[in-house]
């Protein structure tokens, strides 16, 4: 039907319109979807981790309506960054009983001007901006709206042409990942277009993504979180970033592995829990971190990465991801001894040497659009399906 401003429906945004989110934060406009709960987001100071969490990765505006027409005001924070060409706005994606049905982004926000070779970062206010969705079925449906994965977005109102009301639970089981910025979404093309989205889609597990771009670091405060989140499978992937940051040795690193699955399983003792380790990136394979950035192209867009480590360092102790894919394939095989639950995955099940091959990594660390889809799928096949470790075995 044809709708004036007169025809809307302004329903409040409550957590139980939302999924995929650990906290909701009430801010000066709206609200604001965390995925690090306050105590956690307290304990470090770390802007990295401050600007990965705030990105709603996984996080979803869900409800049942017959609304043909759907707005939503809301407050994006826009990355800058310095002697770079301006990046595309976020993307959000529209899913009508679970297909996709349109895309569309926000313009206005605020800007996050942030100066890579300067290591500062500077928020600057915006204007709030409107998505609009048009042309649904005038029918009962589920209606959901993935967030940005890589945008910091505050609710602001949400608009409909007739009511709304939360989804209603379809018995879905409840699937928490935990992993680095490939996990996040990294240079995936749309929110649900993140290999994990892919993965719960294929799967039909309901996804809450803990995914921290440059902050899968073993964090005790994040091992907490995912003790305390209720979750049906739960999986941590492992390894990347205390490599690409140089953050620890074999010595702590082991031992930083026994606390972390520790602690999951004080709130999760029986959990098929899935330790996957890291997939395959050639620059780090053999050679120890820290990753360096390689600005000769950044003012085109291109931004590349090399290590710059020694190969020779390993013998005092420093990490690759050769030594940390046999850690954690020895530390699984230790504890499953008395944790029949746990599981183990190869990361490069996922993306290793054939596929790099055909799918080379744009900028050295990070996937593409095609390989986060190429993953999805093969996690699903992998975990999902089968005999593999959350296969459905009810039936």
């Amino acid at each position: 039907m044809n709708t004036t401003e007169h025809d809307w429906i302004t329903t409040p945004i409550t957590a139980d319109l939302l999924r995929g989110a650990i906290e909701l934060e009430r801010t000066a406009h709206g609200t604001l979807p965390h995925r690090l709960p306050a105590r956690a987001r307290a304990q470090c100071a770390d802007g990295q981790l401050a600007m990965a969490e705030s990105q709603p990765s996984g996080v979803r505006l869900v409800f049942r309506t017959r609304a043909t027409a759907v707005e939503l005001d809301a407050l994006p924070t826009k990355r800058v960054y310095t002697g770079a060409p301006p990046r595309p706005d976020g993307v959000y994606d529209l899913l009508v009983d679970g297909r996709l049905a349109g895309q569309a982004s926000v313009a206005g926000g605020k800007t996050l001007t942030i100066d890579m070779r300067a290591g500062t970062a500077e928020t600057r206010p915006g204007p709030v901006g409107t998505l609009r969705f048009t042309g649904l079925p005038g029918r009962d449906k589920d209606v959901e709206i993935w967030l940005p994965h890589n945008e910091t977005t505050e609710l602001v109102a949400l608009r409909t042409d007739a009511p709304v009301e939360p989804a209603p639970d379809r018995g879905r089981k409840v699937w928490l990942h935990h992993g680095s910025s490939i996990s996040h979404g990294s240079d995936a093309a749309s929110p649900t277009g993140t290999w994990p989205a892919l993965a719960a889609s294929l799967g039909g597990v309901e996804l809450v993504n803990l995914g921290l771009g440059g902050s899968a670091l073993l964090d005790p405060f994040t091992a907490r979180t995912l003790r305390d989140t209720p979750a049906d499978l739960i999986s941590v992937k492992i390894g990347i970033n205390l490599v690409n940051a140089d953050l620890m040795r074999l010595r702590a690193f082991g031992p930083a592995v026994h606390g972390f699955l520790d602690t999951v399983r004080e709130g999760h003792p029986d959990t098929p829990l899935l330790v996957v380790s890291p997939t395959l990136c050639p620059i780090h394979e053999d050679t120890p971190g820290p990753s360096a950035p390689d600005f000769s192209d950044f003012a085109n867009g291109r931004l590349r990465f090399r290590a710059a480590g020694d190969p020779a360092e390993r013998a005092s102790g420093k990490l690759t991801l050769g030594v940390i894919r046999d850690e954690l394939a020895r530390i699984v095989r230790q504890r499953a001894a008395d944790d029949p639950n746990l599981h183990h995955l190869d990361g490069r099940e996922l993306y290793g040497p054939a596929d790099a091959a055909e799918l080379p990594l744009p900028d050295g660390l990070h996937p593409d659009a095609a390989t986060h889809r190429r993953m999805g799928e093969r996690f699903a096949g992998l975990v999902f399906n089968g005999k593999g470790p959350f296969a459905d075995r009810s039936a």
